[in-house]
This record gives structure tokens, C-alpha cells and sequence, in this order.
């Protein structure tokens, strides 16, 4: 069993968090100075992060709105689940939303910086129970919230949102440490609310907590005790009961239509050994050239490869007797040891094998597509042993040595892994969307509507674009895309012309906005004759500038 690390002391309770939220200003700076008016809005997966969670923080303060309902494909219904939904962010990001009047940068900056936060309090605290260390458990929390993955993927929301997964395993030791209901339910609540945030990320603290429950049966000589698998079968039941409300748009995307991820789509988004040694921080640059091309950046750092990487050396040594007095119990130690090597092993995809045998027995991985994300539980395993290592070493050591040695690797740590997020300033609200925001609800097209290949991600333009005024979307982009989008890119490609009315039409559309800048010269041209021509269809109701706004009050004859 663990050996207790004694309460957390008001001096911790204050100082890890704002120590946590200084290194989060710190590592994403310039954001927290203007909150409001940027954002990775170079790209089209960060331009769709800012739209979700603004979406979502929407719903959840609109008297009436439902939360699944996004607005886009309009008229398809439950579109939030067409991707990740990013209902915990969306939640986090409420308070933001609401002081920042509707801001859609403020609300998504300030969960980043909730996260940063979160993660480096969560991992401290897991570090502080398994090894009593308070040294080891700060340069534990720096090395996991600041890893390179976090920053590589900064227009993914999502991935950002790890912040629950310590939170999930300290719950799981405490379970371990007393097996009660009343710590079972917890664990199964942590786990449920991981998935809220990341399904990749709940997925993968499930299964950990399962590994856990084996490893602990095995290790604490628990497995004839009915008591504990029934603890286990708790936990696993309030996991699901608390994602189960959620999952239904899933459940029933997946029936209606099909949609899954296949382990070809997994071998696109599985790690290479490449991907162990590429990072985003500014420190590790030297290596990139030697690398060649590298399909993830999983590299946890030289502070937590070295000093990680001798924990777990030595941890593995303690398991036979030859090392004495180490600051981990055996339970703890063995399981750590497996998250490390068969996470990394699940991380290189169908192809290593056991990422196949969890495809073809876990039903919930057939939504799941990038194998390389689960690489995040090996950056947490080697923190562990990072903080075990820390302890180790300190405890060996005069105080004020020991102090000595654990600001010089945590400074270490924050100077190799400090890197610069390519933020872009917030684009002005064009006007014609502010006159949206006050117009009659209706459903709004706008153009040029992409419909071929990667084209489609220019869609996340339009969704950002919405949040100034939230009328429903014909245009939209995720993950899954409804058929009749495909239908319609077509007939909308020459917009306006009859067979797009009739399009247009059947879905009850009544705004078009037309964005001139997206067009080249001749195409432009050719745009303002059809739309001269069809005069009688389109009613004015913004046309200066390069982004124009009519209503549709007619339909050409000869339509359907």
C-alpha cells in the first residue's frame, strides 16, 4: 500500500496553484495580456476549437438552446456530435464567455489557462501521494503540463484538456489506499468527467483504471476479495452513468449512418519511433533535422527522459529487493512501469498489434482514430518517476541542498520546455454579421462553399464568423460530414442560380452572405453579374465592404 504523504497544507493549497497559473501565463504569453484578441485562428482546426467552445458555453447560458444542436449543417440536428464535443470546456469556459460579453477568444483562451493550471495542481498532487514528496511532485507537475505534446497541439482543444487524468489515477490510489464505495464513486466520477473533456483521453483513464484494478489485486494480494471487484464494477458503473447522457448523440450518429473509424484510419495517426524524439519547444529544435519526417511530437523532454527515465530504472530494480527505502510502494511501481510500456505500445497503432486487439474489443474504439494520443500516459508515467527520482535524491541531501537541487530542475525544466504558440490577432467582426446578430432568426449560406477535398476545412471560417451572431449554418465542418453537403457543393458552386435556390429552398434558408475577398478577380467578376442578374430574388441587407448580406425573398422561375 501506498505510503500516506500527510494532508496538503494551506501553504500548498495557495502557493501550487498560482505557481501553476504564473507558468501558465508564462508559457502561453502574450494570451493572458489580451485574452480577447487572439487566438489560432491561422488554422482551420483552431478556428473550429474557438467556435466549439464558444458554441458550447453558449448553449449552456441560452434559455431554450440544446447543447447538441450546433449551428451548422442546418437542418441535421445533433451536429456537436459529428466531432469531439468539448462539453467540459465549453463549461470551463462559461465565466469567460459571460465577463467577456460573448467573447469566443477570451472563452477558449481562458480554458487553456485553466488547464495549464489544473494540469500542473493534478500531477503535484498525484506525485505528493505516491511518493510524499513535495520536491519531486513540483518538478513533476512542470515536466507533464509542459510537455511538448501539449504545445504541438494547441489548435486541438481537446488534447489540451489532460488536466483530469491525474486527478483520475490519485483517485484510483485513494481508492487503493481505502477501498470504499465512497472512493469508488469518485473514481468512476473523475473518469466520466475526463471523458467530458477528451474522449480520447477518458477512454484512456478507464483503461488505465482497469489496469490499475488488476495490478492491485495482484500486488495487494486483493484478487479473492469479492469486495474489491465490486468497488471496481461501482467505479465502472458511475464512469458510465456520468457519460451516458452524453453519449447518446453518438450512440445514435453511429446508427443512423454508420460512421466509424476504421484501423487504416488509425495507422494514419499512430506514432512512429520518430515521434519519441520530436518536439515543439524551442530547446529541442537541434534535433528536428535529424529526425527527417516524424508523424506526432511525443517527445516528453530531456528533465523528465533523464531523471524520469532513472526513476523508473531504479523502480524496476526496487521490485527484486536491490534498492532500498525507495519513495514508492511495489503496487504503485508495477503499475506505473506497465502504463509506461503499453501505452507506448498502444501508441504506435494497429500495425505494433495490441492497438488492434482493443480496436476489435472495446466497441468505443471504432470512434476513435489517432493511437498516438494514448503517448500521453507515457510523459505522465515517466513524471511519476520523475518525482520519484527527485525524492530519492533530496532525501539524501541537507535541506537546503536539497531546495538547491529542486529549483535548479525546475528551472531546467521550464527553459527546455518553453516554446511560442503562433498566435494570430482576433479578425474584426465584419458588419454584416453584426447586422445577422440583429436580424429575424433564419438559416444563413455563405460563399464560397467549399466542398472538395481539404477545401472543406475553410468552412471553420464561416463557424468562427457565427459566433457573432449564431443563426443556424448552412456551411460547417467536423469530422463527420452529412451526404446531402456533398449534394449541394455543386449546385452551390455557381451561386446564384436556380438548381442553388431549390437547394437552398428545401432547407427553409433565408440569409446569404457572400465574401468577396475569398474570390479571385475573374471568379468575383462573374459573382457580382449572377448576383445583378437575380436581383429580384436577393434583398439587400448589407453590401458594403467585401463581405455582402442578402435575404432571400424569392425563388427564380423555373426552380423547383
Amino acid at each position: 500500500m501506498t505510503e500516506p504523504a500527510g494532508p496538503v497544507s494551506r501553504r500548498e493549497a495557495v502557493l501550487v496553484p498560482i505557481l501553476g497559473m504564473v507558468l501558465a501565463v508564462f508559457f502561453t504569453w502574450p494570451m493572458a495580456m489580451k485574452p480577447a484578441s487572439v487566438g489560432r485562428v491561422a488554422m482551420g482546426d483552431g478556428q473550429f476549437s474557438i467556435w466549439n467552445v464558444a458554441w458550447v458555453a453558449h448553449a449552456l447560458v441560452t434559455p431554450g438552446a440544446r447543447v447538441f444542436d450546433a449551428n451548422i449543417f442546418h437542418p441535421h440536428r445533433g451536429t456537436l456530435a459529428y466531432s469531439e464535443p468539448n462539453l467540459g470546456a465549453g463549461a470551463l469556459a462559461v465565466p469567460a464567455y459571460l465577463v467577456s460579453g460573448g467573447n469566443p477568444y477570451a472563452a477558449h483562451n481562458s480554458v487553456v489557462l485553466i488547464s495549464l493550471t489544473l494540469s500542473v495542481l493534478g500531477m503535484y498532487l498525484l506525485a505528493r501521494h505516491l511518493t510524499g514528496s513535495r520536491e519531486g511532485a513540483l518538478v513533476a507537475g512542470i515536466v507533464f503540463a509542459f510537455c511538448p505534446f501539449f504545445f504541438a497541439r494547441t489548435s486541438h482543444i481537446q488534447l489540451m484538456m489532460m488536466a483530469p487524468l491525474p486527478f483520475a489515477l490519485l483517485a484510483f490510489h485513494r481508492l487503493a489506499d481505502r477501498p470504499t464505495a465512497w472512493h469508488a464513486a469518485l473514481v468512476g466520477l473523475a473518469v466520466g468527467v475526463q471523458a467530458l473533456f477528451c474522449a480520447y483521453y477518458g477512454v484512456l483513464a478507464g483503461l488505465l483504471v482497469a489496469l490499475g484494478v488488476v495490478v492491485f489485486a495482484v500486488t495487494e494480494a486483493r484478487w479473492r476479495e469479492l469486495r474489491w471487484w465490486g468497488l471496481a464494477v461501482l467505479a465502472g458503473g458511475v464512469s458510465v452513468l456520468t457519460v451516458l447522457p452524453f453519449f447518446v448523440p453518438f450512440i445514435e450518429l453511429q446508427s443512423t449512418t454508420g460512421f466509424e473509424r476504421t484501423l487504416d484510419d488509425s495507422r494514419r495517426y499512430s506514432a512512429d519511433w520518430r515521434a519519441y524524439f520530436a518536439s515543439s519547444a524551442w530547446a529541442h529544435r537541434w534535433m528536428l533535422p535529424y529526425l527527417g519526417r516524424w508523424k506526432e511530437v511525443l517527445f516528453p523532454g530531456f528533465v523528465a527522459l533523464f531523471v524520469g527515465g532513472t526513476g523508473l530504472a531504479v523502480a524496476v530494480r526496487s521490485l527484486s529487493g536491490r534498492v532500498h527505502a525507495f519513495p514508492m510502494a511495489r503496487g504503485p511501481v508495477v503499475f506505473y512501469t506497465l502504463v509506461f510500456a503499453l501505452t507506448m505500445w498502444s501508441s504506435f497503432g494497429p500495425d505494433a498489434g495490441l492497438y488492434s486487439l482493443l480496436y476489435y474489443t472495446i466497441p468505443v474504439f471504432s470512434l476513435l482514430r489517432g493511437p498516438a494520443r494514448f503517448a500521453i500516459a507515457v510523459t505522465l508515467a515517466l513524471s511519476v518517476f520523475t518525482a520519484a527520482a527527485v525524492a530519492l535524491t533530496v532525501r539524501r541531501m541537507p535541506p537546503a541542498r536539497g531546495r538547491t537541487v529542486t529549483a535548479v530542475l525546475a528551472i531546467a525544466a521550464v527553459a527546455e520546455l518553453w516554446t511560442t504558440i503562433p498566435y494570430v490577432p482576433a479578425r474584426g467582426v465584419p458588419r454584416a454579421y453584426k447586422v445577422l446578430a440583429l436580424a429575424e432568426p433564419g438559416p444563413v449560406v455563405e460563399f464560397p462553399f467549399y466542398y472538395r477535398g481539404n477545401d472543406r476545412f475553410r468552412h471553420t471560417l464561416y463557424m468562427l464568423g457565427s459566433t457573432a451572431h449564431w443563426q443556424p449554418l448552412v456551411n460547417g465542418y467536423s469530422d463527420f460530414i452529412p451526404p446531402d453537403f456533398f449534394e449541394g457543393g455543386p449546385l452551390l458552386e455557381t451561386f446564384p442560380n436556380a438548381e442553388g435556390f431549390a437547394w437552398l429552398r428545401e432547407r427553409d434558408t433565408r440569409y446569404v452572405v457572400f465574401h468577396l475577398g475569398l474570390y479571385d478577380s475573374p471568379s468575383q467578376a462573374r459573382l457580382l453579374e449572377r448576383i445583378a442578374e437575380h436581383d429580384d430574388y436577393l434583398k439587400p441587407r448589407y453590401t458594403f465592404g467585401t463581405v455582402l448580406l442578402y435575404e432571400i425573398v424569392n425563388r427564380p422561375s423555373g426552380s423547383p
